[in-house]
């Protein structure tokens, strides 16, 4: 893996540097073949809270886990927990769906969207980030596990049946809703 670790408002001192990669190149062994993607470290400090976002694109998997922290180095130690987390309960998953269905592992899209706390006045909407991505086709159940993987509160994808662009959601009673578009 190469590592494409920033600091904002923080200094990467080697001994920073060689703490994240020791404790990050652990996850290559949930792998079979190590990835060859980069992972995104972005450090950051505003006030007294340390905050540690990882990023690790790959072909089947986006791998994404955010900390805030008093302690850099427990924020590192927690975001690869929360990683390793996401690496399980994805091959779980994974794994029971193809022996219950007998069908292929499936390809997620990847989604990566945050919350802004911009504070606007109400008559003033300010777009502060814009993302774009492949919807890859799946089925809402796929997309509900790639939602919880990434801790989304919805998630976009293309329906495999339809063809159409649909939007998975947590509801505030803890289940799931679909939208789909009229035909």
């Amino acid at each position: 893996m190469k590592y494409n670790i920033r600091g904002e408002n923080l200094e990467v001192t080697g001994a920073i540097r060689d703490y994240v990669e020791k404790k990050i190149s652990k996850l290559e062994r949930y792998f079979d073949t190590p990835p060859t993607s980069d992972v995104h470290v972005n450090l950051s400090v505003y006030n007294d809270e340390q905050r540690i976002e990882v990023t690790i694109p790959m072909t089947n998997l986006l791998l994404r886990g955010e900390v805030q922290h008093v302690d850099l180095y427990a924020a590192i130690d927690l975001v690869v927990d929360k990683l390793e987390r996401q690496i399980r309960k994805y091959k779980t998953k994974v794994n029971r769906k193809f022996r219950q269905e007998g069908s292929p592992k499936h390809i997620f899209a990847e989604l990566e969207k945050e919350a802004n706390n911009a504070e606007a006045e109400a008559d003033e909407i300010e777009i502060v980030k814009t993302k774009r991505f492949d919807l890859k086709p799946m089925d809402s159940e796929e997309a509900v596990l790639q939602m919880d993987m990434l801790g989304h509160a919805f998630y976009v994808f293309t329906s495999d049946i339809s063809g159409e662009t649909n939007v998975v959601y947590r509801r505030n009673d803890g289940k799931y809703g679909l939208i789909e578009p009229n035909a």
